[in-house]
């Protein structure tokens, strides 16, 4: 039997969201996950929202976690994972009500957060809900001292990567039928954006 893989942070970031996604998700009925990661939050969030059919998505390499977490939830509502690497994935139009990832944004390039958010305004229906869990610049600035300093620590890992302007995905949410509703704070100085598809 595989060994489920653990990230602490996950863990201890469970709860809050969950708190934000059962508001935000409470009308929807498809969600999917964006690099759905070790696959805990999948297992957390499909048992309390029972409402939901969860379908986690990740590149293959990390398939074999997430396998191992959906097993063992043993929920008929948490489906395993399709490969999806945003830069390339091709889902049909229109096929998931509500879109879910977490801590993405800052490690891939800007051309591949641009794909994401181009496959998510595709595969959301309308009035559609996409929220989005991670760190964010605002108004051009850094929340804290810490998350400066984690993205040059990212920058000087992959100058691709990095903690993104929430305005500049804004304006990428817009070129894809996306209109940003609510951003809401999170403990260790992260935020959730969400945005609507086919908002005013």
């Amino acid at each position: 039997m595989t060994d489920k893989p653990f990230a602490e942070s996950a863990e201890r970031n469970g709860v809050p969201i969950l708190n934000v996604l059962q508001d935000e998700f409470s009308q929807s009925t498809h969600v999917l996950e964006i690099g759905s990661g070790t696959g805990q939050h999948a297992a957390r969030f499909a048992a309390a929202m029972r409402h939901l059919q969860w379908q986690t998505s990740d590149l293959d390499e990390n398939h074999v976690g997430i396998i191992a977490w959906v097993n063992a939830a043993g929920l008929e509502n948490l489906l395993l994972p399709l490969a999806v690497d945003v830069r390339e994935a091709d889902l049909p139009a229109q096929s998931f009500d509500a879109v879910y990832s977490a801590n993405t944004a800052h490690i891939m390039s800007l051309a591949a957060v641009e794909k994401m958010f181009a496959l998510v305004g595709g595969v959301l229906a309308d009035d559609g809900v996409f929220c989005l869990y991670g760190p964010f610049r605002i108004g051009g600035e850094f929340n804290t001292p810490s998350n400066a300093a984690f993205h040059e620590s990212l920058r000087s890992r992959d100058p691709e990567m990095g903690i993104r302007h929430l305005e500049s995905l804004d304006e990428l949410g817009e070129e894809h039928g996306l209109t940003r509703t609510r951003l809401y704070a999170m403990p260790a100085n992260n935020h959730i954006a969400v945005w609507r598809k086919g908002r005013p």
